[in-house]
């Protein structure tokens, strides 16, 4: 009876940990993390302007189009001064650089970048005259200008100079208003289309299934990558608690066996379904030593004839450390790998050549990415 009772016991521990395993066995996430709402994106701005009031550490005259801008804009201001009349060292041409983000309205503040285009030194302390920033249609949709923060210096004197970070380059916190709204459509034809990050046919049927448990049969995956979604009835006119809805559903992603290793750095991360066929290993060193010794040889004491020669005498040692072998079973996990593979002592360099000599052997059931 007693024996019976410690069977039973062993055998609810056994299936706690097997449900345990299963229920770790997929990670689950929310839509939100996975995908987004396709039309739902930033658009990049760039502009070009002129930098002011510089200490001296402007262009230099040989940068014709700072000169031309410059004397353009005083003529937009009434001031006739030809390019050869002006010397640009307190100014400087600069690119301007900035993400619109999706629903900004007209009125709101978007961070930019400076970036300076000529030979300018540093642009510290530097003033941007209003700039146009422009999308790729050539439209205008918002105007920068302000002070230019670097977080940067550079100093010279006597020939020699010291710099830190990039004076060349300033950001500017809330430096453009938006002057244009963006049309956003959340919907089209009453319908929502989910983009997904990792396009993947079970990720996106997954998705599919999931929309459909939560509001019935609306959804549809067109394809591995896009998720069509039917407004409900019920959401008419309120698509944004539709998509808030929509995100807050819960999923199990899947993704393909990948192996990504960085050979510059020696790092390696392998995912979870990385599985390989029953394969031996060996790691062993091979240690080869020359030696070489010199040794002098004199004729006898009493010899009539013979001289002095030197003998060269060279010594080859060869060892050969004992190699360590170890077997990975069939469908071993990225645990079992990394835990045998430190076993036998080897090192981040030594397991990426183990794992590409295994992938050409094709004991490896992953995509084996280097970067």
């Amino acid at each position: 009876m007693r024996k019976l009772a410690v069977l039973v016991t062993l055998m609810f521990c056994m299936t706690s940990l097997i449900t345990s395993a299963v229920a770790n066995a997929g990670v689950v996430t929310r839509i939100k993390d996975v995908a987004k709402v396709q039309g739902v994106r930033s658009n990049q701005l760039v502009g070009y302007g002129l930098v002011i009031g510089l200490n001296g550490t402007g262009d230099s005259s040989k940068n014709i189009e700072t000169v031309q801008s410059l004397s353009s804009m005083l003529k937009s201001f009434g001031v006739i001064v030809s390019a050869a009349q002006l010397q640009a060292k307190n100014v400087a041409a600069v690119m301007v650089t900035a993400e619109l983000p999706p629903f900004t309205k007209s009125g709101d503040t978007i961070d930019i970048t400076v970036s300076s285009m000529g030979d300018a030194k540093d642009l510290q302390g530097g003033v941007l005259l209003q700039t146009p920033l422009k999308a790729a249609n050539g439209q205008v949709y918002a105007v920068g200008q302000g002070p230019v923060v670097t977080g940067g210096f550079s100093v010279a004197s006597a020939g020699n100079s010291q710099s830190k970070n990039h004076p060349t380059v300033g950001r500017m916190t809330n430096g453009a208003i938006v002057e244009r709204d963006v049309d956003t459509k959340l919907a089209v034809n009453g319908a929502i289309t989910l983009s997904l990050s990792q396009p993947d046919f079970t990720t996106a049927n997954r998705m599919s299934e999931a929309i459909d448990e939560r509001f019935g049969g609306i959804s549809n995956a067109r394809d591995p990558g896009t998720v069509v979604v039917n407004v409900p009835s019920q959401y008419d006119g309120n698509l944004v608690g539709f998509v808030a809805a929509l995100e807050e559903i819960r999923i199990n992603p899947d993704n393909i066996a990948k192996i990504v290793i960085n050979e510059r750095t020696g790092t390696i991360v392998m995912g979870q379904n990385v599985s390989i066929d029953e394969v031996a290993v060996a790691q062993g060193g091979l240690s080869i030593r020359i030696t070489k010794n010199n040794d002098v040889s004199q004729p006898s004491q009493f010899a009539t004839v013979g001289s002095t020669v030197t003998n060269s005498n060279t010594t080859v040692d060869v060892k050969e450390d004992k190699a360590n072998i170890i077997t990975l079973p069939a469908t071993a996990r990225v645990g079992d790998v990394v835990n045998a593979l430190n076993t036998i002592g080897a090192t981040p360099r030594d397991i990426i050549s183990i794992l590409q000599a295994m992938k050409a052997a094709g004991a490896v059931h992953a995509d084996l990415q280097i970067i």
